[in-house]
């Protein structure tokens, strides 16, 4: 089962996180950016879970 790679941060919503991104992610795979995940102090606002780093997927080419 992959993980679903969402493309923009939950929290401030205007950054772009593409599949390179560095992003954090919680269990729930609530995604944020890095700046606004420090701003939590990587606890996720959803569940209460930790957020740490997304693994990152290579971009996909079509």
């Amino acid at each position: 089962m992959a993980l679903e790679m969402r493309d923009h941060c939950e929290r401030c919503t205007t950054t772009a996180l593409p599949p390179g991104a560095a992003a954090r992610i919680c269990s729930y795979e609530c995604t944020y950016c890095v700046p606004c995940a420090e701003a939590l102090r990587d606890v996720c606002p959803n569940c209460a879970g930790e957020l740490t780093p997304r693994p990152r997927r290579a971009p996909t080419t079509a």
